[in-house]
């Protein structure tokens, strides 16, 4: 047993919500001890239930495998009747992404085989959440339903996959009420990380029910096959709470399982078992193994985007289809989760929009944060580029090789610091020439008989891994530049009711406060003022939120204000004067 499991561990959090023993002082180690406990953390997944009957069922246990069974059985039922029925997965943030992610690659699978794409996506904010963080709308039920009913309007089956990692989002909640109301046409499938008991139960805004009596009702109709609960526990994650890491890539791999079991029922008339897809879950173990053997030169690139960061510069990905897209959704992540700025990491990839696919098309005239093409790379970033800026490459050798080639040499005339993360194949390796244009070249070799008549496998094993490689150097760039503290993402942007309270936990966990002390001192930090006043106080939670979303540093000054005393512009002064927050407070207290 996992100490995390014990009873009396954090016993007031949900596991989601948890911090991880694992990284205790992540925010202490060098890169090599980085990447060894993010590799132990996301090694966590794939442990195995030894108990069945013990508190947390895990992904390998019996009734967890039973239901993902259940599950691509409703896939394949699907797939028979494409002209009436539809698949579609929902969610916000990261489960939003990986939504998208999956709906438009098993679509593409679709028209290779000349069939119906039957598959839609939902994400809470529309598509300009894939690049950007669109936090007021995750909040809103009502809204949810609407886009729900949108897309399913005209169709007589509908399989929903509801995707909130820790069982709290309210647009997803919406959602599946609107499902369970209406089973004569809605299969809802709920995807998360917590026991149905630790689902929150807040109420929600001008909605009748809260989402734990959502879940316990999908939980009861689980019996008759009417809607279903997946939702192992696949334990804390590495920086706490941040579920673009862990609780985004076993939601990849476990939707990936049951969606691939159900299409090869229909197309190649393969049974759906339990030992099934307990093989495709223990080839994502082996993705695992193979992507974390190379820990030596994962650290070197955690070493390189920490110094860049911390020196001011960038961090750049230029990445090739669906590795493009990893790189992007990477870059976008940090931003919220780290409070980073907009230019401090971005993706781009190889045709911009046209190589998204998404619903909305090309939204580059949206601004800055659109331009995503690697022809705004060359023109927008390659002329003021420097050795303080890192370049990574994103690529396999089913890409087209003279563009990597031609590009790599164009972005070396203006730095050195330029990487690679590669994906090869036995008997069919990217050349050594090309290789020798990067100062680092991560790659990695997969076996091709893994692979045979199944491509899309290959795919998805490739994106895998990947998000754990840029997962690793984001995190591990942002806790050099120390924007972390402990093993907490104390830096974050307080931009919905969710990420409120969070804020307002950690006050309280790390001075003691209570939770009156610790909500004042974040409102101080919010509007910026030393005492609060009447209208401040009697705001609701949407109103400080939308308030914090255009603040920096909010929980840290909050944060240097309880432990130390001071006023709030001495904790301003410190935190601009030292980065790393625990040396704000030593100042702090030193002149006190």
């Amino acid at each position: 047993m996992q100490h995390w499991e014990q009873s009396g561990y954090e016993p007031s959090l949900p596991i989601t919500e948890k911090s991880n023993p694992i990284t205790t002082d992540i925010d202490r180690a060098d890169p090599n001890g980085i990447v060894q406990m993010l590799e132990k953390c996301d090694a966590e997944m794939f442990q195995k239930t030894v108990h069945e009957d013990s508190m947390y069922q895990k992904l390998n246990s019996c009734s967890v495998i039973q239901t993902m069974v259940d599950i691509s059985k409703k896939v394949e039922m699907i797939l028979k009747d494409p002209e009436n029925s539809l698949i579609v997965l929902s969610g916000c943030g990261t489960s939003g992404r990986v939504a998208f992610l999956l709906a438009t690659s098993f679509n593409r699978w679709l028209a290779a085989l000349h069939e119906n794409q039957i598959y839609s996506y939902i994400i809470a904010g529309g598509d300009k959440a894939l690049l950007t963080s669109q936090e007021a709308p995750e909040d809103n039920p009502s809204l949810g339903a609407l886009m729900l009913d949108k897309v399913c309007s005209g169709k007589k089956h509908v399989l929903f996959f509801g995707i909130s990692c820790g069982l709290s989002a309210p647009f997803v909640a919406g959602q599946l009420h609107l499902c369970l109301n209406n089973l004569e046409v809605f299969t809802p499938v709920l995807v998360g990380f917590n026991p149905v008991n630790m689902a929150r139960t807040e109420l929600m805004r001008d909605f009748p029910s809260n989402f734990r009596k959502i879940a316990e009702k999908m939980s009861e109709m689980q019996k008759h096959q009417r809607a279903f609960v997946l939702n192992p526990a696949v334990g804390p994650e590495a920086i706490t709470g941040s579920s673009r890491m862990k609780g985004g890539s076993a939601t990849k791999l476990m939707l990936e399982t049951v969606l691939l079991a159900g299409h090869e029922a229909m197309y190649n008339k393969t049974a759906v078992t339990p030992d099934g897809e307990l093989a495709l879950i223990e080839m994502n173990e082996k993705v695992h193994k193979v992507t974390y053997s190379k820990n030596k030169k994962l650290a070197a690139l955690v070493q390189k985007a920490g110094v860049s960061l911390r020196g001011k510069g960038h961090v750049y990905y230029l990445g090739w289809q669906t590795l493009g897209i990893i790189g992007i959704i990477d870059a976008s992540e940090c931003i919220p989760t780290f409070g980073a700025a907009f230019e401090d990491i971005r993706g781009f990839i190889c045709r911009g929009f046209s190589e998204i696919n998404n619903k909305e098309g090309d939204l580059s005239s949206e601004g800055l944060h659109f331009s995503i093409s690697h022809k705004d790379f060359v023109k927008r970033i390659l002329p003021s580029l420097s050795d303080n800026d890192m370049v990574i490459f994103l690529f396999s050798v089913h890409d087209d090789l003279n563009e990597v080639s031609e590009l790599a040499k164009c972005v070396g005339h203006n730095t050195s610091n330029i990487h690679a993360l590669i994906h090869d194949l036995d008997g069919h390796c990217v050349p050594d020439s090309i290789k020798g244009l990067f100062m680092t070249a991560l790659n990695i070799t997969w076996p091709s008989s893994l692979y045979e008549q199944r491509s899309i496998l290959m795919n998805q094993h490739w994106e895998l891994s990947t998000k754990w490689c840029l997962n690793a150097i984001s995190t591990g760039a942002h806790i050099l530049k120390g924007k972390v503290y402990k093993n907490y993402m104390i830096d974050l942007r307080v931009t919905n009711s969710k990420l409120y309270r969070r804020a307002i936990g950690m006050l309280q966990r790390f001075t003691n406060s209570t939770q009156t002390q610790s909500e004042t001192a974040l409102l101080k930090s919010i509007y910026f003022v030393e005492e609060l006043t009447e209208e401040i106080s009697s705001a609701d939670v949407t109103q400080h939120t939308l308030t914090a979303n255009q603040k920096d540093q909010v929980v840290p000054t909050a944060l240097v204000m309880l432990q130390t005393g001071c006023s709030l512009a001495e904790a301003k002064s410190h935190l601009d004067a030292h980065p790393v927050i625990r040396d704000a407070v030593a100042a702090c207290l030193r002149l006190s």
